[in-house]
């Protein structure tokens, strides 16, 4: 029976993971877009004191940015958001695919690697350079250097 209920549940966290709701409200609910492509009419142009235009000008071409902003966007993501989903969603899959197949054991291995020959490399220096050093410290030891001002 316990078998059978971890088998189930993991079937269902597949199903989550692949069929989760998405949140027709909150579409950045982790802040990537927070300060970068939030471009309103007030950030792009904006009248100094002393030059205004007419009142009347300054609503339309309000409206004019805002509409045109928000319906040239809507029209670009409904004939390329899906296909350039698709192309991110294969983009992202290859990126995973080699780093799952290929960087991370290449890094191991050669970390397994670099381990062996870092025992050898340690024990060649603790045994030619160390002895090697420490005599030239005692010879350099008994050096003295003084400093003389003379004015």
């Amino acid at each position: 029976m316990m078998a059978e209920e971890h088998t189930d549940l993991e079937a269902q966290i597949v199903k989550d993971i692949h069929f989760k709701e998405i949140d027709l409200v909150n579409r950045d609910p982790k802040n990537i877009n927070e300060d970068i492509v939030k471009v309103d009419f007030e950030d792009v142009i904006a009248e100094p004191v002393g030059t205004y235009s007419f009142d009347g000008v300054w609503k339309v071409s309000y409206t004019t940015f805002t509409v045109s902003k928000y319906w040239c966007y809507r029209l670009l993501s409904t004939l390329l958001g899906v296909p350039l989903a698709l192309l991110w969603g294969f983009l992202f899959a290859c990126i995973s695919f080699c780093h799952i197949w290929a960087v991370v054991p290449c890094i191991k291995s050669y970390l397994i690697e670099i381990q062996c020959i870092s025992h050898i490399y340690s024990l060649c220096i603790r045994t030619f350079c160390n002895p090697l050093f420490a005599a030239m410290g005692q010879l350099c030891s008994s050096i003295k250097v003084m400093v003389r001002k003379e004015v």
